[in-house]
């Protein structure tokens, strides 16, 4: 479904739209729930630290003013190229798993950066899941993150041909 990262979209009464700081609360409190306070200790807060934290991208979705599903993504640079986004954190309440509400939002804001010119989306998750957006592991050592991971969950999807192939080094968070 392709749509950019400004529109909103409504599924029953969830609606789908671009994050906005005022929502930052109720997805803090989303994460809290869902990942505990251990969740900052995870390599890829490392690269987060330091940028803003409402990229163009993220989305959210909404059951009234009930935050049911979040996405974030961090401008990245690999090597100290551009191009590129980190996924995450992604987390759909534990009453609303299962409805494709995830799914949603990490394939509307995938097409808008694609739209934009972006190349290549990162993230640290389980292929199983995330394959089915076209991510696939990248060859080990190829790209490496500012601390420890499993480099078996370090995955890649190409927004534009060929993507991975230009992209080696480190990751950093892009500054604003």
């Amino acid at each position: 479904m392709p749509a950019s990262a400004s529109s909103n979209v409504m599924t029953s009464s969830v609606v789908d739209r671009p994050m906005t700081a005022a929502d930052f609360p109720l997805v803090s409190r989303l994460h809290a729930e869902a990942f505990g306070p251990g969740r900052f200790a995870r390599t890829a807060y490392r690269v987060r630290e330091g940028t803003n934290d409402l990229s163009r991208y993220c989305r959210v979705a909404m059951l009234g003013d009930r935050t049911i599903a979040a996405v974030g993504f961090t401008p990245i640079t690999i090597g100290g190229k551009p191009g590129a986004l980190l996924l995450g954190p992604l987390v759909v309440h534990q009453d609303f798993t299962d409805r494709g509400h995830g799914t949603r939002l990490i394939l509307q804001a995938m097409d808008a950066a694609r739209a934009d010119g972006l190349e290549l989306m990162l993230l640290v998750g389980d292929e199983p899941y995330y394959g089915r957006f076209g991510f696939r592991a990248v060859p080990m050592g190829q790209i490496r993150l500012p601390g420890p991971v499993n480099p078996q969950r370090l995955l890649a999807a190409e927004l534009q041909p060929d993507a991975l192939s230009r992209f080696s080094g480190a990751i950093a968070g892009q500054r604003s």
